[in-house]
């Protein structure tokens, strides 16, 4: 049958701020700048729209083998972009989540982000994640460790667990329906997941835009909406 008109659940690989920069002589750093308003504009045109969970890929865990004035200036974009939107998130009803290795990052971002997971815990309209230091495999393998870990105390039996079992075990288990996206987004043309939401992925729609994240607008995201909008998601049937 035809798809619903919108996506439940939407995950954006932010792809393509670095490599946009150097194409116009500008340092990496100022793709990201301009990526973060692209931020802004995207979770306000999906709250609008009527989206439930919006996923944004900001950092892997592959990233931190970046140069080191790079991460600075990413850590300091994050506190910003959360000092100047917390409030209006809030107006909206957002609920903020992040997904990652949060202990990992600087202790001044990791405050933040806090502070503000806090402030916007009683958004209800919807669920805006940050996956940061986020790696999919590193997530799968937590879950199967802490299925082991009750298995082996038995609290648990493993041959009666189900893939909606396994689904709480993940990060994205707070989320609409475990976490299952329906479109994946992923900005600069490049064709592949890179280690991101592998498991949430399974039944989501593709849409792989040419457009650098810094040029991803409103309109673009609209037309990766209107993209999905015409498929048929059979999940498996006829």
């Amino acid at each position: 049958m035809l798809n619903p008109v919108l996506p439940r659940h939407i995950a954006i690989i932010m792809d393509g701020n670095g490599r946009w920069a150097t194409a116009r002589g500008y340092p990496r750093f100022y793709g990201h700048i301009r990526g973060a308003a692209r931020v802004k504009e995207i979770v306000r045109a999906s709250r609008e729209r009527g989206i439930r969970a919006l996923t944004l890929y900001a950092f892997s865990t592959e990233n931190w083998r970046r140069p080191e004035e790079e991460l600075a200036v990413l850590w300091k974009i994050l506190k910003k972009y959360l000092r100047r939107e917390v409030n209006e998130l809030k107006k909206q009803g957002i609920r903020l989540h992040v997904i990652g290795e949060i202990d990992r990052l600087p202790k001044d971002a990791a405050s933040e982000l806090r502070g503000a997971i806090e402030t916007l815990s009683v958004g209800r309209e919807m669920d805006l994640t940050f996956a940061l230091s986020y790696g999919g495999r590193a997530e799968i393998l937590s879950a199967a460790k802490s299925i082991a870990r009750d298995a082996r105390l038995g609290k648990l039996d493993p041959d009666a667990l189900s893939e909606a079992d396994f689904a709480k075990r993940l990060a994205t288990a707070g989320l609409p329906e475990h976490g299952d996206v329906d479109l994946m987004i992923r900005t600069s043309g490049e064709m592949r997941v890179s280690n991101f939401l592998l498991w949430q992925c399974s039944y989501a729609e593709f849409d792989f835009p040419e457009v650098q994240w810094p040029e991803f607008t409103v309109g673009e995201f609209e037309k990766s909406l209107a993209g999905f909008a015409k498929r048929k998601r059979r999940f498996g049937g006829i």
